[in-house]
């Protein structure tokens, strides 16, 4: 798929994201994203419930793990602020496949500290009626508050695709799927 040396990330569900710089720099950092204006460098993050965003720039591109304390914690927009420090601030977004809201119960005051600072968007309900988290509504919210409204959204759930996903909370699956994305080099 890419034949550089690609960027995998120790996951903490934090706020930190690591510039990449050359191909498979920064591999094995503890972060919650990556971001790089280098080509060919190969940036990658894993989910299964948590939500996956690729951020697209002129001449730059990042990748986020979003899990509800990195969301609660600030990692959207500092995955966004890091690729704008590289001089290409994020003009689209792209949401990947996480857990939905009609799947993802979710505990009451843990609810309410996502719910104060996201807003009430995020605030859901199950089927059968007990709260629910929508980690979407909260990053689109944070991708907006970060100044990134262009944003597409496929709606798939890993909790309700056992065919493609894996999903920890509705299954127990240790599972994951990558999403990479890096800039194609231009031949020279």
């Amino acid at each position: 798929m890419a034949a550089q040396p690609w960027t995998w990330l120790r996951q903490v569900h934090g706020a930190e994201v690591v510039t990449v710089t050359e191909p498979g720099g920064q591999a094995g950092a503890e972060a919650d994203a990556a971001v790089t204006s280098v080509p060919g460098a190969v940036l990658a993050v894993t989910t299964a419930d948590c939500v996956p965003v690729v951020l697209l720039a002129d001449d730059g591109v990042g990748v986020v793990h979003a899990g509800w304390r990195g969301l609660v914690a600030g990692v959207v927009r500092a995955a966004v602020t890091a690729l704008a420090d590289l001089g290409h601030p994020p003009t689209r977004a792209v949401i990947g496949p996480c857990i939905r809201a009609a799947r993802y119960e979710f505990g009451t005051n843990d609810l309410e500290g996502v719910a104060a600072r996201w807003g009430d968007t995020v605030r859901a309900t199950t089927p059968a009626g007990t709260p629910a988290l929508d980690m979407v509504a909260g990053v689109r919210a944070a991708l907006a508050e970060a100044g990134v409204t262009d944003v597409d959204d496929g709606g798939l759930c890993t909790a309700a695709d056992a065919e493609r996903f894996w999903s920890f909370r509705a299954r127990g699956e240790t599972g994951r799927v990558a999403t990479i994305a890096w800039l194609e080099e231009t031949p020279g």
